[in-house]
């Protein structure tokens, strides 16, 4: 009888030895992995880069207005009915009740609003956004082969070489990849890859040639100079990788030595068969970064968006469930970004400031199209005016908003500098400090076409 009359402090000692054995059994050295994560916001303020934050917030409005533009571009004659991009709203992450039509409005460049005979509104596109489509069209035909190198890494770096087909087309904006991607596009380099499926009807790329000359990092060519590589063999590296703390971050002298001791550390080439290592080690995780730094490499503008997609590779290409986790640690290598509920990764070498170091084409055309879109700004002066009906009040299925009918608006903008004034709206994520439609007008006249 003894043996059962356990006090409950030791009952509950009993359940908390038992517990931790069925962790360890289970998941071993990994149950370091279990714990919470934490928020991007929780980060320290001096881990924060306020340029790359700029950079985020900039590209927002843009974002929308180049797939806005590439919706219209896939229709036939490049006009829908606005009620018809209602559908859109989460994308262009543009809630309600804000007006899709309002939103177009503040683009006048871009795009064109007009009503047909039965008093539907039409959202077209401007001559001259027609040519920034034909524009772009030309440079992702000129980008199409090292866009095809990049995808046939990415091949070669997988444990299996091969990626479901729709894991890439997550990436296709960031790594040029024409809109006919899934259709025409994966079947112009036979020699590279193909396009295979499953049981199950899924559709797979899978590698077709090995490529010992494509075998070897961004990084090995940068700090090493190969010529040469047709007879390179990944294996074990140790070079180490370009450092880029925040300028307020003072705590980097106090872990300099661990900082060191990392970068001397070994670790496996991307394009190495990685079965081998075990999950949690130190060359698992020094291997991810390698991979990281990799596919960060290959994007146009050496940042990723979306950061949750990457976590679609973690078998694929061998990393660590808790991505976010060892990108937010390793914050002079990467940097992470969240604008509401988007998340951007940055390569921060590849930057100096805001700007990009080495813009490519299609980055100067994303630049311009971003030039014609509105600006946010500082809210000073307040004026009001009847907004006009466009219908759109019987595309949110009849319901009335009082409020978005008769919203209020004429702002003066000060120019966006970098400085306080963008700052504040970093703090806001939402379309209200988007410029107002007349003061966008007003903003683009006396401007001249570049």
């Amino acid at each position: 009888m003894k043996l059962y009359s356990l006090s409950v402090d030791g009952f509950s000692q009993m359940s908390l030895v038992r517990r931790t054995w069925l962790v360890e059994s289970l998941f071993g050295n990994q149950s370091r992995f279990m714990t919470t994560s934490k928020r991007v916001q929780d980060r320290s303020k001096t881990k924060r880069v306020h340029d790359l934050e700029i950079v985020t917030e900039k590209w927002k409005i843009a974002f929308k207005a180049l797939l806005l533009m590439e919706v219209l571009k896939q229709e036939p004659e490049m006009v829908i009915p606005v009620r018809s991009l209602q559908q859109y709203r989460r994308q262009i992450n543009l809630p309600k009740p804000h007006k899709v039509s309002d939103f177009i409005r503040k683009s006048p460049k871009l795009f064109e609003l007009y009503k047909d005979r039965k008093g539907v509104l039409w959202c077209g596109m401007t001559k001259r956004a027609e040519d920034l489509v034909e524009e772009e069209e030309r440079l992702i035909k000129e980008h199409e082969d090292k866009a095809a190198e990049h995808v046939t890494r990415l091949l070669m770096m997988s444990i299996n070489k091969r990626l479901a087909l729709d894991k890439i087309s997550h990436f296709r904006r960031d790594f040029g990849l024409p809109i006919d991607f899934r259709t025409n596009w994966v079947h112009k380099y036979p020699q590279n890859f193909k396009l295979v499926k499953d049981g199950e009807g899924a559709q797979f790329l899978e590698l077709v040639d090995w490529n010992p000359a494509w075998a070897i990092t961004e990084l090995e060519k940068k700090v090493m100079g190969i010529t040469d590589p047709s007879d390179h063999t990944p294996g074990m590296l140790s070079l180490p990788f370009p450092l880029k703390f925040p300028p307020d971050y003072k705590k980097v002298y106090r872990y300099g030595g661990k900082i060191a001791h990392f970068q001397k550390r070994s670790y496996l080439s991307p394009y190495a068969d990685a079965r081998g290592l075990e999950a949690g080690s130190p060359e698992f995780d020094k291997r991810a970064i390698a991979v990281m730094h990799e596919l960060l490499s290959f994007t146009i503008e050496k940042r990723l968006v979306t950061t949750d997609h990457l976590t679609h590779f973690r078998r694929e290409f061998v990393m660590p469930q808790k991505l976010m986790r060892l990108l937010l640690k390793h914050f002079g290598i990467f940097y992470v970004s969240e604008r509401g509920k988007r998340f951007s990764v940055f390569l921060t070498e590849a930057y100096e400031g805001t700007e990009l170091k080495e813009k490519g084409p299609l980055v100067l055309w994303k630049e311009k199209v971003q030039s014609f879109t509105g600006y946010r700004g500082k809210r000073k002066n307040f004026e009001c005016f009847d907004d006009e009906s466009d219908m759109e009040e019987e595309e949110d299925n009849g319901s009335v908003r009082s409020n978005s009918e008769n919203e209020s608006s004429c702002l003066e903008v000060e120019e966006e500098e970098c400085g306080s004034d963008l700052e504040e709206s970093l703090v806001a994520d939402n379309a209200e400090n988007e410029m107002e439609i007349e003061e966008v007008c007003n903003a683009y006249k006396d401007k001249e076409y570049i």
